[in-house]
């Protein structure tokens, strides 16, 4: 094939992608080899592709290909979340743009819509990423809802509740007014917000006196249902056994004591309200007092709201503190900041509620997640820090809420077969459910029509928990081949906010159920931020366009981009000059092979310089590859990168390409030629993970090769011992290649026109390195000398000094012209400098500072000059 001269990334993103997929790369099914696997954080369905994913993904794929390189059977598989909130929430929003209603649909009527909307959206983001250059085994691609992975959610559902594991329990729940749903703790983020302190008056009964209790929800107050004291409180001892009247809705309340009150906070008088606070929930359970919930699903008061019946909660707060304001039963309202729990999916402040809800105990199923990640470390955090959060969620776990008002999910299979909170069952099919309420009841004449399935659904987590076994159908089927193989896998790469939604709760399912971890090590990238370090998101308008991107640098670019600058755990400071950076990595790979592919070769003896030159590089590149296999080891992706960027950019082409071209021309000798190819070859399996586009476009155009023969799935180079020796010297002679080059550019000296070098050699350094020293500076002699020689230009390299004596190489009265200029700005400079120096307003007014700055620029002028003066005597004698 002829490659196009210029690099054109998009035109070799679409030809080798196809190839891939033509020729079945991605593909692993089960054989003699090693697997090495890893399952997707899969993406939510309503998603399009992100910063975060990208970086996500991308680390995915160096993973893999590396993976597959080492001769692996590298199998990554693909696949995204049903996101019940999240997709629910969209399709609510389009049924409402076409004027239908949620609530005139039945269940079934309602998932058809989802289902039509998952269809339409779903594989957006998947597609995304083959842009991006993934290379998942797209055959294996996988939806939680999917039939297989739905039931295995029911199996283990079922299997849990008969061991007494999943309850159904009333409860204070976190409830998302938007959503209309539960939510855990863990998915409620909780916000420091400004606010007010309303002090309200509560009449005691039957006196003209006034309880004064301060609330930062002034509309709760038509739940209250009782105000509590401190019994050790002196201030209100006289209240013991009173009741008291809440304002507006004039409900009578007792008077309780409890030593929970804290006698420093407000007036030491707290307001009871057990339907909607955790804490007032507990009073209300130990002193028996009546609950009552003010709230519909919406947030909007109910009929215990009497005139705010069917406002928003927030509309009536305003509303209700003007009326108690008007009927002076608002003391004072002060500015306050507190904490306000919010929903992580829809941003709504977040009502406590009591309800009836699913829980799964995770007291004792939490267990061996501590011990695999805190104690034995059979499953290891990258970076390390990770562990103490970690450790803060699994020893402060609570029971995890799993049941969802919602429709879209798996439904819970609990069946109704009466009234009574207890008249269910749980079984995996109806069928089986109605065999099991007949015996609980009693009833032989049940029928399926009378039993009536949980409406509630399942908390999408409670699917994904399953994801590195349900995706090998190991719940359905635990000793299947294929969950043998590839279970358990290798790497999880995922963000740091959900190592408790996700990760922890994998670690509990694969112990359940597999006996054993689901994955060896968790890589916990950072988040993508602005240059202003603030989160990248939608709302902000910070969030550049993924797929752009790739289109203005290339996926290559794009993923060398975020790598270089994405050390794990650390936050990623984006800046679209990395991209642009990142092409500009390709372009000069590009070049390199644009050089090697121009060179005629011919059969002339090797050059001694060039034979050299391939014996550094191959020690340079096992030196290289030593340090890139320890960051690997220790999940420097970052820094792998890094390392290879410099052998291709610094070494490779800087270095090696200069020191065996031929001269203009010439032809290259066979075994040069062939040398440098080979190391070529070597550094494009090295980048392949990162830059897999550009890599095997250079591979295939290097030689004829068979699909077999395809970079993707070359051998990945093994450490040989190498010679550090031949290093240190190398870069020995690459500071006095420097130090000549300072000497040619300083003195306008062409390299065309040959020097001598003389060395007086204290670092008793050998020679093989000559023949690279005259050919890279030009030199047509090397000669040790013992003494200095006067009138050379001259440098040094640690305690070596070199000289180059001028002789024929400068033209004496251009040089002499060009120091005499150089004397006289310095003598110019000089003076206006002493001119300050000699006003002795300026010297006895200025900071002293300031006047040591113009002392040293004295200083510097006079040393100059010094110099200036002996090169022009040099010159002149």
């Amino acid at each position: 094939m002829t490659e196009p001269k210029k690099y054109n990334p998009t035109e070799l993103e679409e030809k080798w992608y196809a190839y891939w997929l033509a020729h079945n790369y991605f593909h692993s099914t089960p054989d003699e080899r090693t697997p090495y696997t890893i399952v997707i954080p899969p993406p939510n369905v309503t998603g399009v592709l992100h910063m975060g994913h990208m970086l996500n993904n991308t680390i995915q794929d160096v993973l893999i290909r590396r993976a597959r390189l080492k001769g692996f059977n590298a199998c990554w598989v693909p696949g995204t979340d049903h996101a019940s909130i999240a997709t629910e929430a969209k399709v609510v929003a389009k049924l409402k743009e076409q004027g239908i209603k949620k609530s005139d649909l039945t269940r079934e009527e309602f998932l058809v819509h989802a289902w039509e909307w998952t269809h339409q959206y779903g594989g957006v983001i998947l597609e995304q990423l083959k842009k991006l250059g993934c290379s998942c085994d797209w055959e294996r691609t996988k939806f939680t809802m999917d039939e297989e992975l739905s039931a295995s959610v029911i199996k283990v559902f079922v299997d849990l509740y008969n061991k007494g594991q999943i309850y159904r329990g009333h409860r204070m729940v976190n409830w998302d007014p938007e959503a209309k749903t539960t939510l855990s703790d863990e998915e409620v983020i909780y916000e420091e917000r400004q606010g007010f302190l309303y002090h309200l008056k509560y009449q005691i009964e039957g006196t003209n006196e006034h309880l004064v209790i301060a609330t930062t929800r002034p509309e709760t107050i038509f739940g209250d249902t009782a105000i509590c004291i401190n019994p050790n409180d002196e201030r209100w001892q006289h209240l013991r056994g009173k009741k008291a009247i809440v304002p507006i809705c004039n409900r009578v309340i007792p008077i309780i004591e409890d030593e929970y009150v804290d006698v420093e906070f407000g007036t030491g008088c707290l307001k009871v309200t057990p339907a909607h606070d955790p804490n007032d929930k507990v009073l209300g359970d130990k002193h028996q007092l009546e609950v009552i919930d003010i709230f519909n699903d919406d947030a909007t008061l109910n009929h215990y709201g009497l005139h705010y019946a069917g406002k928003d909660r927030f509309v009536v707060r305003k509303e209700i503190v003007a009326e108690l304001e008007e009927k002076n039963l608002l003391a004072k309202k002060e500015t306050y900041t507190n904490k306000v729990g919010t929903s992580e999916r829809t941003k709504a402040v977040i009502e406590p509620r009591l309800s009836d809800q699913w829980f799964l105990k995770m007291d004792t199923l939490i267990q061996p997640a501590i011990k695999a990640v805190l104690e034995d470390e059979s499953i290891k955090l990258y970076p390390k820090k990770f562990e103490n959060t970690y450790r803060h969620w699994v020893e402060n776990v609570r029971d995890w809420n799993i049941s969802r008002q919602l429709w879209w999910g798996q439904q819970i299979p609990a069946y109704y077969y009466g009234e009574g909170k207890d008249q269910f069952v749980v079984a995996k099919t109806k069928a089986e459910a109605l065999v099991l309420a007949k015996e609980k009841s009693g009833n032989a004449h049940l029928t399926e029509a009378d039993l009536r399935q949980d409406e509630d659904a399942l908390d999408t987590w409670f699917s994904s928990w399953l994801w590195p076994m349900s995706v090998f159908n190991g719940i359905l089927e635990p000793n299947n081949p294929e969950i043998e193989y590839y279970y358990p896998t290798n790497d999880l790469v995922t963000g740091p906010d959900i190592l408790f939604f996700w990760v922890t709760r994998m670690i509990v399912a694969g112990f359940e159920y597999k006996g054993e971890r689901p994955f060896s090590n968790v890589y916990l990238t950072g988040l993508v931020r602005d240059k202003q370090r603030r989160k990248m998101s939608k709302s902000l308008g910070n969030s550049p366009d993924a797929l752009k991107l790739i289109a203005d640098y290339g996926a290559d670019g794009v993923r060398v981009g975020l790598l270089l600058s994405s050390a794990a755990g650390n936050d990623l400071l984006f800046d679209e000059a990395l991209c642009q950076q990142g092409k500009g990595f390709g372009n000069k790979l590009w070049n390199a092979f644009q050089l090697v592919k121009g060179w005629q070769v011919d059969t002339v003896d090797q050059p001694a310089a060039s034979k050299l030159a391939l014996q550094w590089f191959d020690a340079k590149f096992n030196a290289v590859l030593t340090e890139v296999e320890d960051h690997f080891e220790k999940y420097r992706i970052s820094d792998a990168l890094m390392a290879i960027y410099k052998l291709a950019w610094d070494d490779f082409c800087a270095w090696l390409l200069e020191m065996v071209k031929p001269e203009y021309g010439k032809p290259m000798d066979k075994a040069t030629y062939e040398g440098v190819v080979i190391a070529f070859e070597n550094l494009l399996k090295l980048l392949h993970p990162f830059m897999p586009f550009l890599t095997e476009e250079i591979w295939q155009s290097l030689a004829p090769r068979t699909p077999e023969q395809a970079l993707i799935v070359a051998t990945y180079p093994i450490v040989q011992p190498y010679d550090e020796k031949l290093l240190a010297e190398f870069d020995f002679a690459a500071e006095v290649i420097a130090g000549i080059r300072t000497v040619r550019k300083e003195k306008n000296i062409p390299f065309k026109t040959p020097l001598s070098l003389s060395v007086l050699n204290k670092e008793q350094m050998s020679n093989r390195f000559d023949v690279v020293l005259s050919k890279m500076g030009g030199l047509e002699a090397i000669t040790e000398v013992s003494t200095a020689i006067e009138g050379a230009m001259s440098f040094r390299v640690k305690a070596n000094e070199y000289f180059i004596p001028m002789g024929g190489a400068v033209n004496v009265e251009e040089e002499l012209k060009k120091l005499q200029k150089e004397l006289d700005h310095a003598q110019g400079f000089l003076a206006s400098v002493r001119k300050k120096l000699s006003n002795e307003k300026f010297v006895n007014s200025a900071p002293a500072q300031v006047v040591d700055i113009e002392r040293k620029k004295e200083a510097d002028a006079l040393a100059k000059i010094a110099t200036i003066e002996k090169a022009i005597a040099t010159l002149s004698k």
